[in-house]
């Protein structure tokens, strides 16, 4: 009995694994709202660059590409090291920036709570393709 039970936990434990993180659907509505934080350095708007990159169209992009910025050489090498803005990446640079790209330009300490960030992905979501 102890046996099977094991196993049972092993093999939930890997399909959970392998099945990658979930994320909880954000309300974009409430995310317009959270990215008043981020309104002084960022725009949403296409080609609006302002202390930070423009958001328009972050989701599936490649970091560090946004025509006209000047980022950081550690953005620049993050994107070319193949990595794209998905929900998972965004998730994890909105909760700490500097612990996923540790020489960025972004001063900002983070979103805390992942409710927070799910609502700011959402939103984002809204512009992009």
């Amino acid at each position: 009995m102890r046996v099977r039970s094991a196993l049972s936990i092993i093999t939930f434990t890997l399909i959970a694994a392998l099945a990658g993180p979930a994320f909880a659907e954000g309300d974009a509505a409430k995310g317009e709202k959270v990215f008043r934080k981020c309104k002084a350095c960022h725009a949403v708007e296409e080609g609006k660059n302002k202390v930070g990159p423009s958001l328009f169209n972050i989701v599936g992009r490649t970091p560090g590409t946004v025509e006209d910025f000047r980022y950081s050489k550690a953005m620049e090498a993050f994107g070319a090291d193949g990595h794209v803005w998905d929900e998972e990446t965004l998730a994890s640079f909105l909760e700490k920036p500097k612990d996923l790209v540790d020489d960025t330009k972004m001063a900002f300490v983070g979103l805390k709570k992942p409710e927070d960030r799910a609502d700011v992905i959402a939103y984002l979501k809204q512009f992009s393709e």
